[in-house]
């Protein structure tokens, strides 16, 4: 091709558009200051909205209508002492009823400003309002081995590895345990060094669950000299309990609650955890899921603050979805996205900090059914507002597993996710007349190396780690890189070099004189 449209590298145009190449180059290179960051945890969502201002009356009364006349079975002795003296009503079938009257009293009193701390408080996050936080959570049995495509049964070493991997990554913003420690079958092992492989693997919040209440309280022993003593934890209490205290449908979970009032009284905030299943343990029509969610948890709320008013606690209507031909579970459905966006707007709707699920991938290894799983569920969970986005990412084969590379994918796609949260800010400057005005009339025809252009690309663009996004002649000049196969080399090296310093030698050693920890130093760098 020849002729002007043939521009050579001496041209005017072409020399334009590298200067302003070498200056984006530039801008990439430099640091990014915390007030221009694109993104971040705590973003305000609430955009998307499936439930409409009616649709979310109808399910409150609903749910109220549910607990006055329906109510939940199953509740311990002490759990009866406490709701019946706050006003609920025990009937001879063994269940206890709430009126709605004390359901509002209870909402009236409820703590709306819970902060989650961690060890570092530059990682505290306040959940409430339409705040948005994406982190892990889960009890996967297997950790997927994406380099041999198999599943293989989770350890406690799994559990550290992937708190030091969640603990570099910017935009996972809290640490739930996402596996079960398959190597510890005693119970009292697995609960206290699940604790302390996630305390010692992240600065970040840290949720975790306990199988008796003995075990939380020696739980609490060994967090108290993490903290420095247990008024230092009560203060700043950096681990918080996933509590699944109701069986669906409709009954308390006699053990489950019994852990909850221990947490409760040594200073642990909670999350109230309503897991139904819908079409197996929650009606099978998505409004009857939420409402039954929504129920099980503002009973969870009377409990809790019948026990102590105030105590921070997530409300955690976190129903799934049946795939309804087999009755397995479809964590990665289009149905799931809508009913944890369904759920945000209900936690919004009482003005509760809430949280739910979603990135339950149902494909068993990251690929292109995991990215459209995770993406469509993430981001509308996020668009909706939720508070807590718990399981968002790592998780495969509906929680059965959970994988290092896709929770570093999963960092890249959240990243987008927020993006899409954070919406489009309109005003006088970024209508952009100005600019239009400047390069059509006075410059050079295109937005590349405009001030305008260099100003934002940071402060407005968010870009991935790992994601490629060079031309096809591009990608194959650079050997064709695979994003799977950059996650494993970043998971490699990451393992390699991270080892987190932040618990004091003196206290790790008081910790392990005291309790039988069983993560070799060795495997912690040291």
């Amino acid at each position: 091709m020849s002729g002007p449209a043939a521009e050579t590298p001496k041209s005017p145009r072409r020399s334009r558009r590298a200067g302003g190449r070498e200056a984006r180059k530039a801008l990439r290179a430099a640091p990014l200051a915390d007030d221009i960051q694109p993104i971040r945890g705590g973003m305000e969502g609430g955009r998307f909205k499936p439930l409409d201002d009616a649709a979310m009356q109808r399910i409150h009364k609903a749910a109220l209508q549910v607990l006055a006349e329906i109510g939940l079975a199953d509740a311990p002795p002490s759990g009866i002492e406490v709701m019946t003296l706050a006003g609920a009503s025990l009937g001879d079938d063994g269940r206890l009823r709430f009126p709605a009257a004390l359901v509002e009293d209870t909402l009236a009193q409820a703590n709306r400003s819970v902060t989650l701390h961690a060890q570092d408080p530059k990682y505290d996050i306040q959940p409430g309002g339409r705040r948005v936080y994406y982190g892990t959570a889960g009890a996967a049995v297997h950790l997927v081995d994406t380099e041999n495509r198999v599943y293989r049964e989770s350890t406690l070493q799994d559990v550290y590895d992937a708190a030091r991997i969640a603990g570099t990554l910017d935009n996972i913003h809290f640490f739930q345990r996402p596996m079960v420690a398959r190597d510890l079958p005693d119970p009292t092992d697995l609960d206290i060094n699940t604790v302390y492989a996630c305390v010692q693997g992240t600065t970040k919040h840290i949720g975790t669950s306990f199988t008796s209440v003995a075990r939380v309280e020696k739980a609490l022993e060994m967090l108290h000299l993490f903290a420095g003593g247990e008024e230092a934890w009560r203060e700043r209490p950096f681990v918080s309990n996933s509590n699944c205290f109701v069986v669906p449908p409709l009954k308390f979970a006699t053990e489950s609650c019994e852990i909850m009032e221990a947490c409760i009284r040594g200073g642990m905030p909670v999350l109230l955890l309503s897991a139904g299943q819908a079409g197996a343990t929650a009606p099978a029509a998505i409004a009857g899921a939420v409402t039954q969610a929504v129920a099980e948890c503002l009973a969870g709320l009377v409990y809790v603050n019948a026990l102590a008013p105030g105590h921070p606690a997530i409300f955690g209507t976190w129903p799934f979805v049946s795939d309804l031909r087999t009755g397995a579970m479809s964590g990665g459905s289009g149905e799931q996205g809508l009913l944890t966006a369904a759920c945000a707007q209900m936690a919004q709707f009482y003005d509760l900090p809430g949280g739910s699920a979603a990135g339950m991938a149902d494909a068993k290894l990251p690929d292109a059914q995991s990215g459209y799983e995770k993406g469509i569920t993430d981001v509308m969970a996020g668009l909706a507002g939720l508070n807590m986005v718990y399981e968002s990412v790592g998780m495969h084969g509906s929680l059965l597993g959970f994988c290092f590379e896709s929770l570093i994918i999963d960092n890249d796609m959240i990243g987008q996710c927020l993006r899409c949260v954070r919406g489009i800010e309109v005003t006088e400057d970024s209508v952009s007349i100005e600019a239009m005005r400047q390069v059509c009339l006075e410059g050079p025809g295109h937005y590349l190396g405009h001030s305008q252009t260099l100003g934002l690309m940071q402060s407005e663009y968010v870009y991935p780690a790992l994601g490629d996004r060079s031309s096809p002649k591009e990608w194959d000049e650079n050997g064709r890189p695979d994003l799977v196969l950059r996650a494993i080399q970043e998971r490699k090296r990451i393992l390699a070099e991270v080892f987190p310093r932040h618990v004091p030698e003196d206290i790790d050693k008081a910790v392990r004189d005291a309790f039988n920890i069983m993560l070799p130093k060795e495997k912690m760098g040291g």
